[in-house]
């Protein structure tokens, strides 16, 4: 009876992360996801603007007192973009992204170490 009960919640452990994280590196926003550590963030570009939503393990992640930088490499050319605070979980700021573009995020929470992630838009 003891293995029956063991065997049960060994199959429902080893299927519990895969239920949790079913929306993990899915864009939720339109735009593309980037991961930095344990943090994942979604860019989103249009009209001149840029927003970040930052999450970990699919909960909002605060961006109080935060600050980033996005670098939009599109072929030969780069220019950056600054990202501050604009909402609960999100970081926004202004600037052209071009399709295709690859991106390297840098934040920097309240607190916490710089995280890094890198992306390219599609």
């Amino acid at each position: 009876m003891n293995r029956l009960i063991f065997a049960l919640l060994a199959a429902l452990t080893a299927s519990y992360p895969a239920v949790a994280h079913e929306g993990h590196g899915q864009p939720q926003f339109g735009g593309v996801v980037a991961e930095a550590g344990v943090a994942q963030f979604e860019i989103v570009a249009g009209d001149g603007k840029v927003t970040v939503h930052a999450t970990q393990h699919g909960a909002p992640l605060a961006t109080a007192g935060a600050s980033g930088r996005l670098t939009v490499l599109d072929g030969a050319r780069k220019s950056e973009i600054e990202l501050a605070p604009a909402g609960e979980n999100r970081l926004a700021g202004a600037g052209r992204v071009p399709s295709g573009a690859r991106l390297l995020l840098n934040v920097s929470l309240a607190g916490q170490k710089p995280l890094q992630a890198r992306a390219v838009l599609r």
